[in-house]
């Protein structure tokens, strides 16, 4: 594995973890006629696609939708703030964090868990999915390939790489109850066993941002573009999106994806988050809407969905 900063770097990791297990999706709900987009497709084109190239595949046009650009292939250039601390992150800072926290979350593990992942990412790779590193380690966690945490491709998709992670920490002996440093290193042996700890307090604040039940925690802002490609497309590789990260529900609107709101805000703050990397026009839920422009503001949005509409 390698860090995340040029002055630190790690030593070889001696033993390969368990492949990360499959999760499964729930059944998309096809809309009903006349009030949305198409209907589902088969849902086994998206089962062996990483996250970076998630997208729709009809009559050999693909629509792709990657980790750490926006959906018409260019860099993000927006930011983003945690309400009440005064922490900005970058676009993809932010997309990266959300990504993790809703992996964590997917997988029914408590916030301490993901406390632990961000402030680990935060350490060995600035929260970018990195493609370098020392020697062969890539992505998030600045996983090797050489080790056994998978190939270039699976540990540069931030699903997978959050989901090795997990699958390490869950392993590690009273991993709860441990300084956050130590349970870390268990899980990245690393040369520098006390680098993670500095993160801690920008880890807490972003796993309270991400996983708080109330609106306006995380707003990020960036200039709206208008993405290519049919919006049916773009509609189909977004629900994708949110399914394989959240673990949730979507319905398909013409130009909007509904999200069962099981979770909640948690949901809407992971959409705002992803907002610049899915061309998201605005998300609402529960009397508050978010727009890249406006940010947070009060609307007739109603508690059944999240709602997240595209740009167009």
């Amino acid at each position: 594995m390698g860090t995340g900063s040029a002055t630190a770097r790690r030593g070889t990791r001696t033993t390969a973890s368990r492949r990360a297990p499959a999760r499964r999706r729930p059944p998309r709900r096809r809309a009903p006629a006349g009030r949305g987009g198409p209907g589902a497709p088969a849902a086994s084109w998206r089962s062996w696609l990483p996250l970076g190239l998630v997208g729709l595949v009809v009559l050999g046009v693909v629509v792709l939708v990657r980790g750490i650009e926006g959906p018409d292939g260019t860099a993000l250039t927006g930011s983003c703030t945690v309400a009440g601390t005064g922490r900005t992150l970058s676009a993809e800072q932010a997309s990266s964090a959300a990504t993790i926290a809703a992996v964590g979350r997917a997988r029914g593990l408590p916030e301490r868990a993901v406390v632990i992942a961000l402030a680990t990412a935060q350490q060995e790779s600035t929260l970018r999915n990195l493609d370098y590193g020392d020697r062969d380690s890539l992505g998030l966690f600045q996983q090797r390939p050489s080790q056994g945490w998978g190939t270039p491709e699976q540990v540069t998709d931030p699903v997978y790489a959050a989901g090795r992670f997990y699958d390490g920490l869950v392993e590690v002996r009273d991993w709860q109850t441990r300084r956050l440093t130590e349970a870390a290193d268990a899980v990245q042996r690393s040369a520098f066993p006390e680098a993670y700890q500095q993160h801690s307090a920008l880890a807490e604040e972003l796993t309270a941002a991400l996983t708080a039940d109330e609106p306006g925690r995380l707003t990020c802002s960036f200039e709206p573009r208008a993405p290519g490609g049919r919006l049916s497309q773009r509609v189909t590789a977004v629900a994708a999106v949110v399914e394989r990260e959240l673990g949730a529900t979507t319905t398909e609107r013409f130009g909007a994806v509904e999200v069962d709101p099981a979770a909640g805000w948690p949901t809407a703050t992971w959409a705002v988050a992803q907002a610049e990397r899915l061309g998201l026009a605005s998300v609402a839920f529960a009397g508050s809407e978010w727009t890249p422009g406006g940010g947070w503001a009060a609307s007739d949005a109603g508690p059944d969905t999240v709602r997240l509409t595209l740009a167009r």
